[in-house]
């Protein structure tokens, strides 16, 4: 298999203070190395402090120093899009405090700002303000921004939006994939508003020394009497990586696969105790870790896949997401500074049942105590929520209860994250999408869509009707569905299957685990608050449901007392 390019970038700038006194605009950029350049990216950015504002300078830096840290800060797992915008957010609110306290305006510290990310072989652009954005592209010169500023006369206007001008921040956001060879222009305005297109285009094709470029692109800005602060920056994409490759999930993929494995065996300081699941995917052994004195959980991968590389990289990816993921309601996987002498990963040992044992122990259970589980799956998954990753297989048999208590989501095998699908083939959406298990995964996956956190909801609004209900709210689905039979489905109300279900928990469970994600709750608090309380609207709507369907066995014993009573009274008549 040929070794996978990485991503390279070429990177020059020119920066004056022009005519001013001195010069308000910052820029900068950050190549990082190793694993921070495949699952971050490379970074540029630019800015220009408002003219008239108190700290315009100071304002200018802040956004550019803040955005190049700070991106780096956040978790891997997150989009390009979701982290860029959230530190953005944090430094425009910074932005606007220090200006109200400072200077008691909103001119206190004012920017333009325009940023982009290369990762893989996608960029991002970030942009607020008239500072500009440009791509060549064989030949050709585009505007990637478009100037937010409101021009009222030939000689009046001033900024809409800017760093620092309001409370909230409004950003444009766009993401196109890269072509070796693209050069980006990044300018301020004084530099963009006394160049024309066409003579910037000519610029940036004379001759590859990009710094001379830059240097040319300033020059003639000031001969054309450029009145601001001049500052533009270059860069050229050098080398692209193959889409279909990540070094640093398959850093361990020459590993050679486990031998079988089997009681009193060692590997690695574990020594193996008894085999607790096997699979045609997997196998899960109970350890106990010599080096720690504790008992832990080995899932190793099986041998029929050891030349599939995308099974290799899947089970590699399991215990990438799991790491990066810290919380009570959720599996930990164990960090280890042990050298390994092939595939596997550790976890930590639970002692107790799967909720599916626990469903099987508990024919009828309390309300309070199914609302209790699904409290601290709630937790679980929001805890994925916000390292923006969807667990795409939320089933029985993939929560673990504890002997005291607590309730843990296991198992990353179908695991989705944001920023690690941005460096991973389009067409791997497809092949995730049937990982799930058939009557608990959402609708979406079926009928090839893409998921959202709206698909665990789902999943977790068909666990709790069984909790409740010991049944599937739709039934069991077809072998293979589609957009055809998922449109026939029809709800089952629980009063069908548990009378003693209140109608306002069962219209949770049915907004929860609508085939039409629109119609589901947008986020799981929702859920959980009406499971917990009743909503009103719910109650409103119990007077209206026919009484055959909500509670079938009352109209079909009134109907025969009706039926009793009007022969009776006929009988009555007859003999009068």
């Amino acid at each position: 298999m040929t070794k996978a390019t990485k991503l390279a970038v070429s990177i020059a700038y020119a920066s004056d203070k022009g005519i001013k006194e001195e010069n308000e605009d910052f820029l900068g950029s950050f190549i990082p190395e190793d694993s921070q350049l495949t699952h971050k990216g490379i970074s540029v950015a630019i800015a220009d402090g408002m003219s008239g504002c108190e700290a315009g300078k100071e304002a200018s830096r802040c956004s550019i120093v803040s955005f190049l840290n700070d991106y780096y800060s956040t978790p891997d797992s997150w989009s390009v899009k979701q982290a860029g915008q959230k530190i953005l957010s944090a430094t425009n609110s910074w932005l606007y405090s220090q200006g109200q306290t400072r200077y008691e305006s909103s001119k206190g510290l004012v920017c333009t700002l325009s940023a982009m990310i290369f990762k893989s072989t996608t960029a991002h652009l970030f942009h607020i303000g008239d500072s500009r954005i440009y791509r060549l592209r064989k030949g050709g010169l585009e505007q990637m921004t478009r100037d937010h500023r409101i021009t009222i006369s030939k000689d009046k206007n001033y900024l809409s939006r800017a760093m620092g001008i309001e409370p909230r921040l409004e950003v444009d956001y766009k993401a196109f994939p890269l072509e070796k060879g693209d050069v980006f222009l990044m300018t301020t305005d004084g530099i963009h508003d006394f160049i024309d297109e066409k003579s910037l285009k000519i610029r940036l094709q004379e001759g590859n020394d990009l710094q001379q470029q830059a240097q040319t692109i300033l020059e003639q800005a000031f001969k054309n009497n450029s009145d601001d602060n001049l500052s533009c920056q270059i860069v050229r994409i050098d080398e692209l990586p193959h889409a279909k490759e990540d070094e640093v999930l398959r850093r361990h993929a020459n590993l050679p696969f486990p031998p079988p494995l089997e009681k009193g065996m060692l590997l690695d300081g574990y020594k193996i105790e008894e085999e607790l699941h096997a699979s045609n995917r997997t196998q899960i052994y109970r350890a106990f870790d010599t080096q720690n004195q504790t008992m832990v959980i080995l899932k190793t991968p099986s041998i029929l896949y050891d030349d599939d590389t995308h099974y290799i990289e899947h089970f590699l990816h399991e215990e990438w997401a799991g790491k990066r993921i810290q919380h009570e309601n959720v599996l930990k996987i164990l960090n280890t500074d042990r050298d390994k002498s092939c595939i596997y990963y550790v976890t930590e040992f639970i002692e107790g049942q799967t909720l599916r044992e626990w469903i099987d122990e508990h024919p009828k259970p309390y309300i309070r105590e199914v609302r209790k589980i699904i409290k601290q799956v709630v937790k679980g998954l929001r805890a994925f929520q916000r390292m923006e990753m969807l667990h795409q297989d939320l089933k029985p048999s993939n929560i673990m209860i504890d002997n005291k208590g607590v309730v843990k989501i296991i198992d990353f095998g179908s695991v989705k994250i944001a920023g690690i699908a941005e460096i991973t083939p389009l067409d791997s959406d497809k092949e995730e999408n049937i990982l799930g298990t058939l009557n608990y995964t959402a609708p979406e996956y079926h009928m090839g869509q893409r998921g959202s956190a709206k698909s665990d909801l789902y999943s977790l609004g068909v666990i709790t009707y069984e909790m409740i209900n010991r049944t599937l709210p739709f039934g069991e689905l077809p072998e293979r569905p589609n957009k055809m039979n998922l449109a026939k489905l029809r709800y089952i109300p629980s009063f069908n299957h548990n009378a003693m279900v209140p109608i306002w928990i069962d219209s949770a469970l049915k907004k929860a685990t609508a085939i039409n994600p629109e119609l589901r709750y947008g986020h799981l608090s929702e859920f959980m608050q009406d499971i917990t309380v009743p909503n009103p609207e719910f109650l409103t709507g119990e007077a209206n449901i026919p009484i055959l369907e909500g509670n079938p066995l009352l109209f079909w014993k009134s109907l025969a007392a009706l039926s009793l009573l009007s022969n009776l009274v006929f009988i009555y008549f007859l003999n009068r």
